[in-house]
């Protein structure tokens, strides 16, 4: 969910918490995902324990450690 064209920021950002706990509660409810083909961002990275076991967990970690050894490509990115 975006910030509306001409929206106030401080307003928008004051109900990001709640809009996000209303859009994730549905899409879980219908078995969707919290991101799409851009991939999890930085942003919703603290959500994902939430929404994926902890082998789909580890199973990421391994792959962006296997891609990316030394940790220099998009740190702090999840893969």
């Amino acid at each position: 969910v975006s910030q509306p064209v001409g929206a106030d920021k401080a307003a928008y950002l004051a109900g990001w918490d709640a809009m996000n706990t209303a859009v994730h509660a549905i899409v879980s409810e219908l078995h969707g995902s919290i991101s799409a083909e851009h991939g999890i961002g930085r942003l919703k990275r603290s959500l994902l324990p939430g929404v994926k076991d902890p082998v789909e967990l580890d199973l990421m970690r391994t792959v962006k450690a296997a891609l990316d050894p030394k940790g220099v490509l998009n740190p702090g990115a999840v893969l």
